[in-house]
C-alpha cells in the first residue's frame, strides 16, 4: 500500500511546503483540499493548472485525488450539482489526478431512499463524463451515508466503474461498523481509505496515529488479508480543530505507525 496525506491538514499550505513535507516524511502522494481557501480550487485558470501539475511531477509525488464538497444526494435540482462535479473532474483531469472525492450529503427531512435514488441517479448521469476524462468519482462514507452498508445502497444501482467508494475508517467505526463488515460491502467498490485517529465519539479532535480508539489496526489487517494494495490517506482534520496539534510535527511518527501496521499484518 502506498501513504499519502491530505491537506485538510496543513490549511492553505503553499504547495512547495506541501511537497516538502510529503518528500522530507516519505509519503508517496497528497490529497489535494479543494476549496476556495485552499491553493488548489476550481477557480484556478488553465496555466495555473499546468502548474500544479509540473510541481508535482517534479516532486515525484502524486496526486492522489481532489477532496471537494459536492454532495450527491442533497435536495434540488440536479443541474447545480452535476454542474459541480463536472468542473471538480475537468480540474483532476486537468491537474492528472485520478479521483475526485464526492460527499454523500443527504438532507434531514428526505426519506432515505429518496437520498439513495438522488445520489444513484445524479452519479449515474456523471459517470460516463468521468469516463471520457479518465478520473473517478468517490463516494465518501461520510454525513448521512456514514458506513458501507449506508454507501452500497447507492453505489450497487449506479453501477458503473468509474464511480467507487471512499473508506472514511472514523465514519463507520461511528456508524457502528466492524471493519471487516465495511471492507465486505465496500471492497467492489474501494478507491482508497482515509485513517485517522480520535479520542471518542464524542470528541473527534484530531490525535496523532495510534494515539486514539480508531481500530487501525484491524483496518489495516483486513486490507492485508484481502491483497488490497491501494492508497492509505492520513486525513488530519486540522482545518476544523485550530487547537490540534500542528501535523507538520506528527508526519514523521504517522508515517512509521502506517508502516509498522503494514508489516505486523503482512
Amino acid at each position: 500500500m502506498k501513504l499519502a496525506f491530505s491537506t485538510l491538514g496543513v490549511p492553505g499550505l503553499p504547495l512547495p511546503e506541501v511537497l516538502r513535507l510529503a518528500t522530507t516524511h516519505g509519503y508517496h502522494g497528497v490529497e489535494l483540499r479543494t476549496h476556495p481557501e485552499e491553493p488548489v480550487h476550481l477557480g484556478l485558470t488553465l496555466a495555473e493548472r499546468a502548474d500544479v501539475a509540473a510541481e508535482f511531477k517534479a516532486s515525484g509525488v502524486e496526486i492522489l485525488g481532489l477532496a471537494g464538497y459536492v454532495r450527491v444526494a442533497a435536495p434540488g435540482d440536479d443541474e447545480p450539482v452535476l454542474t459541480e462535479l463536472r468542473a471538480l473532474l475537468d480540474l483532476a483531469r486537468d491537474l492528472g489526478a485520478p479521483y475526485v472525492r464526492v460527499f454523500p450529503g443527504g438532507g434531514t427531512d428526505q426519506a432515505p431512499g429518496e437520498a439513495d435514488a438522488t445520489a444513484a441517479r445524479r452519479l449515474g448521469t456523471a459517470a460516463e463524463y468521468a469516463a471520457d476524462l479518465g478520473v473517478r468519482i468517490l463516494l465518501e462514507t461520510h454525513d448521512s451515508h456514514r458506513t458501507g452498508a449506508d454507501a452500497i445502497r447507492i453505489l450497487g444501482p449506479v453501477g458503473h466503474r468509474q464511480v467507487g467508494a471512499l473508506w472514511d475508517v472514523m465514519h463507520t467505526w461511528l456508524g457502528g461498523e466492524q471493519p471487516s463488515e465495511s471492507f465486505a460491502a465496500l471492497s467492489p467498490h474501494l478507491g482508497y481509505v482515509q485513517v485517522k485517529d480520535i479520542s471518542s465519539a464524542e470528541d473527534t479532535t484530531p490525535l496523532a496515529l495510534g494515539a486514539g480508539v480508531l481500530p487501525l489496526a484491524e483496518c489495516v489487517e483486513v486490507l492485508s488479508r484481502h491483497s488490497w494494495d491501494g492508497w492509505l490517506c492520513w486525513e488530519y482534520e486540522k482545518r476544523w480543530y485550530e487547537s490540534a496539534a500542528p501535523l507538520e510535527d506528527l508526519l514523521g511518527a504517522g508515517r512509521e505507525h502506517l508502516a509498522r501496521l503494514l508489516s505486523e499484518s503482512a
